[in-house]
């Protein structure tokens, strides 16, 4: 796709990189504002606990990953409309609101102490929210990897797509199954790789244009 013809919607997919950079960035440097946090043991979302020494560091490192997220997303919802076909289609708006409950629910419930309280807010936090954000991910995935195999030229999503949700299932596995040493290691496939790895994925081929063809079947 030549640069000049590209839309306002197809230059937001950057916005897709940028909120993956954000999150990132926010995961690897915010441990450095907790003394004695240990990443390969602890959860992602105890930096950004009420109670975090890391929290100010968090939000200001995070500051790009819900906004520019949200609008990714919701430019990629827009520009698909009447286009692909209705699984990959279905897959992609799941997906967009798994994203935005998931921006909105976790800033509503953070958990009140790192490593989890008993409040209320923990228990929205963990078996709410978390719950919901999952199972939307594992359905708009799988929609997505079966639209996708079976949409020409749309394989190399659907790819992606597997592979976000082999991420997911290997981090929840592992979190269940692996010494309590390395839980941080394997919460950080399913949190940081499979679901904002693939905002950037969907990012990427809204701005290249692949989302623009129609021919729905």
């Amino acid at each position: 796709m030549d640069t000049s013809n590209r839309t306002l919607a197809n230059w937001m997919g950057l916005l897709g990189l940028v909120s993956f950079v954000s999150y990132l960035a926010a995961v690897v440097f915010a441990p450095s504002a907790y003394p004695d946090y240990d990443w390969m043991s602890r959860a992602v979302s105890d930096l950004s606990a009420a109670d975090a020494p890391s929290l100010s560091l968090w939000h200001q490192l995070s500051a790009f990953y819900g906004v520019a997220g949200v609008v990714c997303l919701s430019a990629v919802c827009i520009t698909v409309k009447g286009k692909l076909n209705k699984t990959l289609r279905s897959g992609i708006y799941i997906f967009a609101i798994m994203f935005w409950v998931s921006i909105v629910g976790f800033a509503m419930f953070p958990l009140s102490l790192s490593g989890g309280g008993e409040e209320l807010q923990d228990i929205m936090h963990m078996y709410v929210v978390l719950p919901i954000v999952v199972l939307m991910s594992i359905i708009s995935l799988t929609l997505i990897i079966i639209g996708g195999f079976r949409k020409k030229g749309f394989v190399s999503l659907a790819i992606c797509a597997a592979a976000s949700l082999a991420l997911m299932l290997v981090g929840g596995i592992g979190t269940a199954v692996a010494p309590p040493e390395y839980f941080g290691v394997f919460q950080r496939f399913s949190n940081v790789l499979a679901v904002n790895g693939f905002v950037a994925a969907l990012g990427i081929y809204l701005f290249v244009g692949k989302l623009d063809a129609r021919n729905v079947c």
